[in-house]
């Protein structure tokens, strides 16, 4: 559940709010839509500046899939200390997740409210199960409260017929605590 060391990750947004996040005129703020997949959190694509700079072009291509604009794609580095995780790639995490789940499926079925399900990548099942999660750790005083939520992410084609692997599978970061958000910077890369 502790991440050792810091993680670098990649936000992408308008080059005016990357800059103006540099000059420590305005804050990046968490994402609270029903279907983000790790739940209300402020979003990185971790070790991947191009995957940020390739979201950040997509949103401008592409405007209605995100409700911030971008007339300037930019990938904005941040220095994060994930600190107190919840790693969907640890066993105990995914153990958490499940038992979540378990409650969150009784929490809905005793008020007869429809179950959220996931459909592509409108993960509205799993972003209401995390957000539960959250919310139970911070009514009940259950547990340390999370920091950070990272998962694996498998997106995109296979990159051959019959691959294990897919082209935009990457390691997506979402700080639920500003704090952790140790420095920004502005990452130095070529174009692929």
């Amino acid at each position: 559940m502790r991440q050792t060391g810091w993680v670098l990750g990649y936000h992408g947004c308008d080059e005016e709010l990357g800059e103006a996040v540099l000059r420590g005129e305005e804050v990046l703020l968490p994402s609270t839509n029903d279907y983000d997949w790790l739940g209300e959190g402020i979003y990185f694509w971790e070790g991947d500046p191009q995957r940020a700079l390739d979201w950040a072009e997509q949103v401008q291509r592409c405007p209605s899939i995100s409700k911030t604009r971008v007339s300037k794609p930019y990938a904005l580095g941040a220095i994060i200390d994930p600190g107190h995780c919840l790693d969907l790639m640890e066993s105990a995490s995914v153990d958490i997740v499940r038992t979540a789940f378990l409650a969150f499926e009784t929490f809905c079925d005793e008020r007869g409210w429809e179950i959220p399900t996931n459909t592509g990548k409108n993960r509205k099942l799993d972003c209401a199960v995390i957000n539960f999660l959250h919310q139970i750790q911070k009514t009940y005083d259950a547990g340390t409260p999370f920091d950070s939520v990272r998962a694996l992410f498998p997106e995109g084609k296979q990159l051959y017929p019959d691959a294990g692997f897919q082209e935009k599978t990457h390691i997506q970061l979402a700080v639920r605590k500003e704090s952790s958000i140790v420095a920004y910077f502005r990452p130095r890369f070529k174009r692929l």
